[in-house]
């Protein structure tokens, strides 16, 4: 009987623990649901106020996988070229490129130019600037891959190949669909104790995605106006406030059933987080840099300067924040709607970059592109299919500037570096790149491993991007 009793006994704990570990991850947030919860994280950390030396990451995604053969465009003549007999009809003319022509501080093996697409011209001043770079040929890999090995499937492949949620998936966490911590979040689980408030590490501004969680770091959840309020709670419900104050005091009172008093206690920390946030934001100067209209992503990142612009009131000093912007997945009308997204993208992130110069942390925040994959550099007529690696763009101020990072892939289909279509074997692996952020932030080489865990595959984990450590 009292090994039955001990045995019950560790199955509660253990389900007790995984409640626990778990409840924060289960948010409703929302504005439109009326009982949203915005649930923070399981944990305060130690610190009791942020030094000076504050850092930040950005992940920007683009879902449904950006057409980087129209974003980042060959311009030399004999690229070109090649690129405009490959693209057809998608193709985007020289002379159109000639405004947004990259001039980068070493120059492209083989006499090689690349220009962005001319919807980005805000960014090409950022790039003259010396706070944009451009990582060549990036994508989800286990291990370094040569073309022979992926036809002979001799080594260990990104599972689903091609597959939009495989491989934002992938892109994300490191690992297959269904994982519930991305780096990002495994990341944030290492600064929880260098905030004041560990609630504030990890920020989501689009809603929710698994780059952002951790084994322990829960995104907090945030919505282009401020914090997301428990409706009834932080204004008078039915009319009334007697009844938003018996609201509260049902869902934040401490309860004598374990789950119900640790639903309870993460409810009352997310309205002290909504507070918190929101006094925060009131107490900032407005931002003089003007971000566009109608674009959603201008408005994420305009979110983001201002947490950042409220980063001692909130106490952080690291964190991580997502955006994201949709629509790429273009199998058709690429040429009438990849052009609008580039822009709003070039708008978004050029006006981001005004204001981290106004708030003065040019030089601590990193910002990244990422997507889904990219696509085939082959034209199906219409539009461009799902594809493998692709171009991305780094920005900051502590970057190497005007600089190209990686191998620049040739111009070709079925050639050296793709494996059918154009599409592109990444020569720089997603876990490289985390690995380099992660060691900017102050992660150091013994935890990379459990941020991401490929990165034991790579006798290269660091790539060349930062002009500053």
């Amino acid at each position: 009987m009292n090994s039955l009793n001990n045995k019950r006994i560790g199955v509660a704990a253990h389900e007790r623990r995984e409640f626990l570990r778990r409840a924060s991850a289960l948010g409703l947030a929302g504005a439109a649901a009326p009982w949203a919860l915005n649930l923070a994280a399981l944990g305060e950390a130690a610190a009791q106020s942020a030094p000076q030396d504050y850092k930040a990451l950005v992940c920007v995604f683009l879902y449904g996988g950006n057409d980087h053969g129209n974003t980042l465009v060959p311009y030399d003549a004999a690229s070109h070229a090649a690129y405009a007999q490959i693209r057809q009809t998608l193709a985007t003319p020289r002379d159109a490129l000639t405004a947004t022509l990259l001039n980068p501080a070493a120059p492209l093996p083989d006499g090689r130019q690349m220009a962005l697409a001319p919807q980005m011209g805000r960014l090409r001043a950022v790039f003259d600037a010396g706070r944009l770079g451009v990582l060549l040929n990036v994508g989800t890999l286990i291990q370094p891959t040569s073309l022979a090995q992926y036809k002979a499937q001799s080594v260990p492949l990104p599972p689903k190949l091609f597959s939009h949620n495989d491989q934002q998936s992938v892109w994300q966490s490191a690992r297959p669909e269904g994982a519930t911590s991305g780096w990002g979040g495994r990341m944030g689980d290492l600064f929880l104790n260098s905030n004041a408030t560990s609630t504030f590490t990890c920020i989501n501004a689009s809603g929710n995605a698994v780059f952002m969680a951790g084994q322990q770091a829960v995104q907090y959840q945030i919505s282009s106006s401020g914090a997301v309020a428990i409706n009834g709670v932080t204004k008078p419900l039915f009319g009334s406030q007697a009844c938003a104050d018996a609201l509260r005091s049902l869902i934040t009172a401490p309860r004598t059933h374990w789950m119900e008093q640790e639903l309870n206690r993460v409810t009352s920390r997310s309205v002290t987080a909504q507070a918190t946030v929101s006094a925060a934001l009131a107490s900032l100067p407005a931002l003089q840099t003007s971000f566009p209209t109608g674009n959603s992503l201008a408005a994420q990142l305009q979110m983001v300067a201002r947490l950042i612009g409220s980063r001692s009131t909130l106490g952080a000093r690291r964190q991580v924040f997502f955006v994201s912007l949709g629509g790429f997945d273009l199998h058709d009308f690429l040429a009438d709607q990849h052009p609008g997204l580039l822009s709003n993208v070039s708008e978004a992130l050029g006006a981001f970059h005004d204001a981290l110069l106004e708030l003065g942390v040019i030089n601590q925040v990193t910002t990244f592109t990422a997507s889904d994959f990219g696509r085939t550099l082959s034209s199906n007529g219409d539009g461009s299919d799902h594809g493998w690696g692709s171009h991305h763009l780094l920005m900051g101020g502590a970057l190497k500037p005007r600089s190209f990072f990686g191998q620049l892939p040739s111009v070709s289909v079925n050639g050296p570096d793709d494996v059918g279509q154009g599409r592109l074997l990444p020569t720089t692996s997603v876990d490289q790149l985390g690995a380099t952020l992660a060691s900017w932030m102050g992660v150091g080489d013994s935890a990379l491993a459990s941020v991401l865990p490929n990165i034991g595959n790579y006798s290269q984990r660091s790539l060349p991007i930062f002009a500053t450590a």
